[in-house]
């Protein structure tokens, strides 16, 4: 059974998927949906028999889809969703979910009515690394986390308004978060402060802040601080430090070092982890056993109202209890 795919977003994630899904047995990228007609049919152009669309709407009135990749900016979302949620059909979602937090909680819910396939890009969730930090952490009593998303700021116009992107925590820190929910458990509570200090002074129209640090408290009673900058142009890393009582889990995109007391091992990622996501979600969609897929939609959301609660303390000042 060969499964035919859509792909709605032509930017650096909708071609790397696609251009993966393009070389799998039994799969063909059949249809590209754009914010322009050009954008579409200029991908489009790369596969056998694939076509370009301008809507979401007329993909799908014109092609027969088994799955769908959704590759959108955080405040695209929505109306797409909605479409292939109707409609009963599959979907991988880049993550975050939304700039805001009204609009998955309303998809959740029909999701869930619909009982249907999703699943959402938290790729760091299929590294090696992190499969052995789960392995080592069931034999380990955990006091503390310290995660961070270091970096410059993407070049991108909707990525530096706060309505475009939901700002840094939301848009690329929630991995982090999402890393430290799928290790250590679910949050409880969470504390933010921010900060514009560099890049609104030299760049015009920038609304997200360039700095932040977020306590974190967890239903287990270990504690968190997550921190992000986007303001840095050297010296970028993202990653999660496990603090138990054998030592350090230090987890990155090259994988695990576990640093005990005289030793320390190191676990390099071996497999590439969307192709592990894509295998997980593909298998679903053929077999409808979701077993493999380590981020579903309703899992997903638990991540992104941790970071939206993280926006909403920074703004008030005040912990957030989820």
């Amino acid at each position: 059974m060969t499964l035919n795919i859509g792909i709605v977003g032509t930017g650096w994630f909708g071609r790397m998927h696609a251009e993966k899904l393009a070389k799998l047995e039994g799969v063909k990228v059949a249809a590209f949906t754009a914010t322009s007609q050009e954008k579409a049919d200029q991908e489009a152009a790369k596969y056998e028999g694939a076509r370009g669309y301008s809507s979401i709407h007329t993909m799908l009135d014109d092609r027969k889809l088994d799955a769908v990749y959704i590759c959108v900016p955080p405040f695209a979302h929505g109306e797409i969703e909605r479409a292939l949620v109707e409609r009963g059909i599959p979907f991988l979602v880049e993550k975050p979910l939304a700039a805001d937090e009204q609009t998955p909680a309303e998809l959740l819910k029909e999701i869930e009515s619909k009982k249907l396939i999703t699943s959402v890009g938290y790729h760091f969730r299929y590294m090696d690394g992190t499969s052995r930090a789960q392995e080592l952490l069931r034999e380990r009593t955990v006091g503390m986390a310290l995660g961070y998303w270091m970096g410059s700021m993407p070049g991108v116009s909707w990525w530096r308004k706060m309505e475009g992107s939901g700002g840094q925590f939301v848009e690329q820190t929630t991995h982090i978060v999402d890393l430290l929910r799928y290790t250590l458990g679910e949050v409880s509570e969470v504390y933010a402060a921010y900060g514009s200090r560099i890049v609104a002074d030299v760049e015009q129209g920038v609304t997200v802040p360039d700095v932040g640090t977020v306590t974190l408290k967890l239903v287990n009673g270990a504690v968190a601080t997550i921190s992000n900058t986007c303001a840095i142009p050297a010296g970028d890393r993202a990653g999660l430090h496990i603090y138990t009582n054998k030592g350090v889990l230090e987890l990155s995109h090259g994988g695990l070092l576990d640093v005990e007391a005289g030793r320390k091992t190191e676990y390099a990622n071996r497999t590439n982890p969307y192709e592990l996501e894509n295998e997980a979600f593909l298998h679903a969609v053929r077999t409808g056993d979701v077993s493999r897929i380590r981020s579903t939609y309703e899992d997903a959301w638990l991540t992104h109202r941790v970071t939206i609660a993280a926006n909403q303390s920074a703004l008030t000042g005040l912990p957030v209890k989820l």
